[in-house]
């Protein structure tokens, strides 16, 4: 008979081996056993476990393998909240914000910083309650994430029991731990080879891969990914308390939790300067994906006497790396069509990895642009990532040049469609006037079918060429008579796909006046616009008669904008379009939200407001949103009428136009201030 208490106490012992050797794997980076004897331990774990299911415990090691999908994710809760990083893009930048600590501290001296590699990764909150696992979310708005605690369980990184070492500090009863969730480049590429085997989509870089699988509604795919983390800081904690910043890494690695080994202690500004230095020599070799040096003043009590703004702590800075530059040849220039009959020549390079990221094309913009930095065929250029994310051609090797090199010069017919191409007065682009093109089809059905828009699910590109191909769509209404018998026979889609697709089309019918106006692809008219014309007319009839008068009258509404939208509506073929979208079933309605008014003393109100570049706190929308209700008007261009340009990482030309009619120029710091102070 066999003996229970010698099987259960064989597991508790499996279970203790298995986490301490955890714990010298992914907190110390110092094995002390081989994989395959790791391996054993675990196997022989699992065939107990499953042959006494008595001895079940849902913080065993073996619970890493999923759960049940989740319909959507619930919200977490940052009961601290969990703020972003101000960046400094230089080591001016940088000396500026050592400066400015020293000043809030009234401290002449160096202060001491804890300087750590920035992980491009998805930043997590963790939560344990007496030393075990209990939930875990994504950042989300800084206060409520996403509660994906049954995919950070499965990260084999993250300990579900935090470990004590002999000797070492007490677990408290209530930890919250903040890190980063990323995805080495070694096991990013080996994931890709396998979707492409499978016929997945790729996933773009290693960060896109981490969020994608660490947001997955199945755990058990989370489970298969290859995730790992280093924690770097705590939210709430109760029952201990820490000194330094330093302490709080040095304590968090000794109860199990992995954290980044190139972290350091820098004695002042020039030493975090040296360290970003050497990281940014390191770089390439690194098995993961940084984007710069995080330093936060080391002492906490320094750390609570300096502050927080709204969005972020005024005791640490994200130091940014340069983009990611390399070098490539222009194989080829070709020319994309899009939606408005747009004409955009495109870079085909030879493929070069930049930033972990292979880069096979590069947009051109236009003609122009071209002239400009005189880009031919064959050409040696240097590429970058420009934000770390869209590939562009920063400028020729001209000493490379051989001679053979052919200047680019615009088609003069349409690569799609034959048609003739033209470029207006006034425009820097040229255009395919033939509405009829299949390219601009089939880009303005991309956009229709958009989130931001009809929000039509599983209408990808591929699905929306082939309907185009096959003559079955060629306008957005045509869409909303599609039956199941018509999908069924093409590649690709079965009985249950093609139901699918319909329903979804069929569910699109109830959308927003806004997203309606959005999803006709007016020119100028975005997502935030049409929310203002959504909120204004109440109607697509009203907005459909409105005057040139009534749509200037609009705040963010200028001539431009206004002649765009009368122009749209006063083309028969687009009333017919939306005439025929009523008819179908289309029923945009009008989604009001009772907004607070403005208060009389905002430094926002009656304040015209363009947004160019990246924020780092929020989102684009998020941005405008907040000087809304505190009273501005957001609009798409800069003029002599614009009041601010708010500036964010990588700014377009709107940056340069604003300087040059001397309109007041904000970055995001000074931006962060004055919304948090409203």
């Amino acid at each position: 008979m066999e003996d229970k208490a010698a099987v259960r106490e064989r597991i508790e012992e499996l279970k203790r081996q298995i986490r301490y050797h955890d714990y010298r794997y992914y907190a110390l980076d110092s094995p002390e056993i081989s994989d395959a004897e790791y391996d054993r331990l675990f196997r022989e774990l699992v065939e107990l476990e499953e042959a006494h299911p008595e001895f079940a415990d849902p913080d065993s090691p073996t619970r890493r393998v999923g759960f049940p999908p989740l319909e959507a994710f619930p919200t977490f809760e940052h009961r601290v909240p969990m703020l972003s990083l101000e960046n400094a893009m230089s080591e001016s930048e940088l000396r500026e914000f050592d400066r400015r600590v020293r000043k809030l501290l009234e401290h002449a001296g160096p202060v001491e910083y804890v300087a750590e590699p920035k992980m491009d990764g998805l930043a997590v909150e963790v939560v344990y309650v007496d030393g075990v696992l209990s939930s875990a979310g994504t950042r989300g708005d800084g206060y409520h994430g996403e509660d994906v605690t049954p995919n950070v369980k499965t990260i084999r990184a993250v300990p579900l029991r935090l470990f004590t070492a002999g000797g070492g500090p007490s677990l408290p009863e209530y930890l919250t731990v903040r890190g980063e969730v990323y995805m080495d480049r070694a096991d990013f590429e080996r994931l890709n080879r396998e979707r492409e085997a499978a016929g997945e989509p790729l996933f773009a870089n290693p960060r896109n891969a981490a969020a994608g699988s660490l947001r997955q509604l199945d755990s058990s795919i989370t489970a298969k990914r290859p995730l790992k983390v280093f924690f770097y800081g705590v939210g709430l904690v109760e029952g201990a308390t820490f000194e330094t910043q330093w302490e709080i890494l040095e304590t968090l690695r000794s109860w199990g939790l992995p954290v980044n080994p190139l972290s350091r202690v820098c004695k002042g500004a020039e030493d975090v300067v040296a360290f970003f230095n050497e990281i940014e020599s390191e770089r390439p070799r690194l098995p993961y994906e940084v984007d710069g040096v995080v330093a936060k003043v080391n002492r906490i009590d320094w750390q609570r006497k300096i502050g927080e703004k709204s969005r972020s702590p005024r005791w640490a800075i994200a130091y940014k790396f340069s983009p990611h530059q390399g070098r490539s040849r222009v194989l080829d220039i070709v020319v994309q069509v899009g939606r408005t009959g747009v004409l955009t020549p495109v870079a085909v390079l030879e493929p070069i990895s930049v930033g972990g990221v292979v880069i096979r094309r590069a947009t051109l913009h236009n003609q122009d642009e071209i002239e400009r930095k005189d880009i031919r065929v064959g050409d040696e250029v240097v590429v970058q990532r420009a934000g770390d994310v869209i590939p562009e051609v920063v400028r020729v090797v001209t000493e490379k040049r051989t001679g053979k090199e052919k200047p680019f010069r615009m088609v003069s017919r349409c690569p799609s469609c034959g048609g003739e191409v033209v470029r207006l007065p006034g425009e820097a682009v040229h255009r395919c006037l033939n509405r009829n093109c299949p390219a601009q089809i089939k880009a303005s059905l991309r956009h229709f079918a958009g989130r931001s828009a009809m929000d039509i699910e599983g209408l990808g590109k591929e699905i929306i060429s082939l309907l185009v191909d096959r003559g079955l769509v060629a306008s957005p209404a045509d869409l909303y008579e599609i039956r199941p018998e018509h999908l069924k026979d093409l590649p690709g889609f079965a009985e249950k796909s093609a139901t699918n697709l319909v329903q979804a089309i069929e569910r699109s019918k109830d959308v927003s006046l806004a997203a309606f106006i959005h999803a006709l692809g007016i020119p100028h008219v975005g997502e935030y616009l049409a929310q203002v014309l959504a909120d204004h007319f109440g109607s697509i009839e009203a907005l459909q008669n409105a005057t040139a008068e009534e749509l200037e009258a609009i705040s963010g509404v200028g001539e431009k904008v206004a002649s765009s939208i009368l122009n749209y509506f006063h083309n028969p073929e687009n009333r017919r379009l939306v005439q025929r979208l009523r008819e179908v079933g289309v029923r945009p309605r009008v989604d009001r939200e009772t907004k607070p008014a403005a208060p009389a003393d905002s430094f926002w109100k009656d304040l015209s407001v363009v947004f160019t570049g990246t924020l780092s706190s929020m989102t684009r929308e998020e941005a405008k949103k907040r000087v809304v209700a505190l009273g501005a008007r957001v609009v798409e261009n800069v003029s002599k009428k614009t009041d601010v340009v708010v500036v964010g990482s990588d700014p377009g030309s709107k940056l340069e136009k604003a300087r040059a009619l001397g309109v007041r120029i904000m970055d995001e710091a000074e931006f962060l201030a004055r919304v948090g102070a409203e």
